[in-house]
């Protein structure tokens, strides 16, 4: 295995893990709303966090939205962690996380999406899509 093939996988994990570990705080699993290191808790609390980076959309699509960018953090983990389609998973990682960024970067302001590296979580996503085969 050469050194490309590695950074190729590790990229690939880590992604995988982080969407999942956002979609387990999403439902509680890493604990309640309120506690350390917990972002929202609940899917009510991410629900309302959508709506804040996205206030163009009618208070009755966020619910839509965000189920569809949970539902895409699944599966694009999936395909990463399994390598399905890797490429592709990248280049949507890639995007989603870009939209994601800008909407953090619009809505609150330039720093949230740097401190919390959205910026280079979608940024490796391209590059791993622009290195795959």
């Amino acid at each position: 295995m050469n050194r490309k093939h590695i950074a190729q996988i590790f990229v690939r994990y880590a992604l995988a893990i982080t969407f999942l570990s956002a979609v387990a705080d999403r439902f509680g699993l890493w604990g309640a709303p309120g506690q350390a290191n917990i972002a929202w808790g609940n899917f009510a609390n991410f629900l309302q966090y959508t709506g804040v980076l996205t206030p163009w959309a009618p208070k009755a699509l966020v619910p839509f939205l965000g189920g569809a960018a949970t539902t895409l953090e699944i599966i694009f983990a999936l395909a990463l962690l399994i390598g399905y389609k890797a490429k592709w998973a990248a280049l949507g990682s890639a995007l989603l996380l870009l939209i994601f960024a800008l909407s953090m970067a619009a809505t609150t302001g330039l720093k949230s999406p740097l401190d919390y590296s959205v910026f280079t979580a979608s940024a490796a996503a391209f590059l791993l899509f622009a290195m795959a085969e």
